[in-house]
This record gives C-alpha cells, sequence and structure tokens, in this order.
C-alpha cells in the first residue's frame, strides 16, 4: 500500500523491493518526478504531457515526431513503464494511437495510475511481467505491425542483463513494421563498451542503426543515456538533422561509416555473454538518502 512521508507518495514493490516515491517538481508547475530505489526513472508534466524533461527522453520524443506524419496515429510498444512518459506523450501528440506498455511491477503501474493517472480516452493496454516473457505472449497479429517499439528497461539504474542480447532484441524486431523503429535507451560511462555492443547487436539484428547523445558522452568523457535507433528498412537520413536541430544541445548521431568505426570490435551481445548495463556513480543518477 503506498503511504505518505515528506508528503511523497511512496511506495515497496513488491517484486523486488526497491522503494518508489513521487516528488513534486518544485520548478515546473504540474510536473512530478518517479524515483525508484533513490534513482529518478520519470519525469511528468500531466498539465503537459508534451513538455518532456531529460535529455534523452526529448531526443526519443523528436524521433516519435518522425516515425509518420505530424499527427498521425501509430502503434507503439514499450518495454518498461516508469510513470509513462512516453506513451502520454504519443497519445498527446499523435490522438488515436495504439500503444501496448510491458512492465514488470504490477503495484508500481497501480502506484502511477493513483497519483499521475494518465487521459480516461488513450488507448493505452498495460501488460505484467518481465519483457521477454511477455514479447512472447502478444497476439500474434502484432507481429509485422509496430510502428515504434521502445526498450527503456531499468531494475534501479541498471538494465538486466537479459533484455540486452541478441536472442531479446531478435524478438523485439519481430513486431516491427517494415519500415518500423527500434528505440533504445542505453546508460553508459566512458569508453562506452556497453553502448558500442548495444549497438553492434541492434545493427545486427535489423541491418541499420544510428546513435544519437550529447557530443561529450559519445566522446566516452562522462556517464550519460545513449539513444540508439535501429530499423528493418534503411533509416531516413533526411531527418537526422532535424533530430539533432531539435536539441538538447550540443548532440552528435553517428551513421554510416562513422557508426562502424563506433562499433568496431564490438561484439554482438547473446544471452551467453550479456551482462548488465554499468553502475553509475552515485552522484550522476541516484539520489542522496534522505533527499
Amino acid at each position: 500500500m503506498a503511504t505518505r512521508e515528506t508528503d511523497n507518495p511512496r511506495i515497496r514493490l513488491a517484486s523486488s523491493g526497491q522503494v518508489a516515491v513521487i516528488e513534486a517538481d518544485k520548478w515546473v508547475q504540474g510536473s512530478f518526478q518517479l524515483v525508484v530505489d533513490g534513482t529518478p526513472q520519470s519525469h511528468v508534466n500531466v498539465d503537459d504531457p508534451t513538455s518532456l524533461f531529460f535529455e534523452y527522453i526529448q531526443r526519443i520524443g523528436h524521433v516519435i515526431d518522425e516515425v509518420r506524419a505530424p499527427g498521425e496515429p501509430i502503434t507503439a510498444v514499450h518495454l518498461g513503464a516508469g510513470a509513462l512518459t512516453l506513451p502520454r506523450y504519443i497519445d498527446a501528440t499523435r490522438p488515436g494511437s495504439r500503444q501496448q506498455v510491458v512492465e514488470l511491477e504490477k503495484d508500481l503501474i497501480d502506484f502511477v495510475r493513483e497519483h499521475l493517472p494518465w487521459s480516461k480516452r488513450a488507448a493505452i493496454r498495460v501488460r505484467y511481467g518481465d519483457a521477454r516473457e511477455v514479447l512472447g505472449r502478444f497476439p500474434a497479429g502484432l507481429a509485422g505491425s509496430v510502428d515504434l517499439v521502445v526498450v527503456d528497461i531499468f531494475s534501479g539504474a541498471r538494465t538486466p542483463a537479459h533484455v540486452t542480447s541478441v536472442e531479446f532484441y531478435r524478438q523485439a524486431a519481430a513486431l516491427l513494421a517494415p519500415d518500423g523503429i527500434l528505440v533504445v535507451n542505453i546508460a553508459d560511462g566512458p569508453g562506452l563498451a556497453f553502448a558500442r555492443g548495444q549497438a553492434a547487436t541492434v545493427q545486427d539484428v535489423l541491418g541499420h542503426a544510428a546513435v544519437l547523445a550529447e557530443a561529450q558522452i559519445l566522446k566516452g568523457r562522462r556517464f550519460g543515456n545513449v539513444v540508439l535507433i535501429g530499423s528493418p528498412s534503411e533509416l531516413p537520413m533526411h531527418f537526422i538533422p532535424r533530430l539533432l536541430a531539435g536539441g538538447p544541445h550540443p548532440a552528435k548521431a553517428v551513421t554510416g561509416k562513422e557508426l562502424r568505426q563506433f562499433v568496431a570490435g564490438a561484439a554482438v551481445v547473446t544471452d551467453d555473454t550479456a551482462v548488465p548495463s554499468p553502475t553509475p556513480a552515485q552522484t550522476i543518477f541516484q539520489l542522496r538518502s534522505g533527499k
């Protein structure tokens, strides 16, 4: 059951034992942050779902804007829910979209629904369970028809190993329409070994990939988020300048020859070789205890 402490709703999640807290954003009216196990997971503006706060979420939002013509409804699958920031964004910018959301922790969704409810008119269906297990239970008719698959799976501050492998990405890719787009949120640090392995794996599965991030992160100078894009069809390169122009700045896209150099030497990740994403320093993503 959710309880209040220092005016912030919180709950201990039954499956993981982690504590989820919803905190009001004191700088932006109508905005809230979902923090799980001390790590900020989602930022939601309930008054304006088109307002995206985290940099990597803004980059994914720009990709969503380019998936189809402006305002055109899409079919989307979200692996990892958080506070449903991106499903809310799609519903607001592409009314009539059909969306499936997969989340391991049912009590987290119930908690978010209670304190940060989304529009009742939104065609958002939530399925519960491990992402790989639920991928195997999707209706057969969904295969090959999905415009967008978003992979944003974290347990605390790390992505579990079993959702980083070529076997996992083949399952996710099977949902995509011939010109559908897979978007993956990756957290990595200096050297970007984990991100390079993920890029090599997605490119191996889908054939076409690109990487978006803040320039200093791509240079391997600090920990941060990398957005990986993949598609069974050649990515429409004309939208890359628009993705970069949309910010946040300074942004960089890695494609073509530069992408081949980026993944050079990185092995395709399999179930046998997969490892979780690196642990960030507490000062980067996590909040100090008691705050």
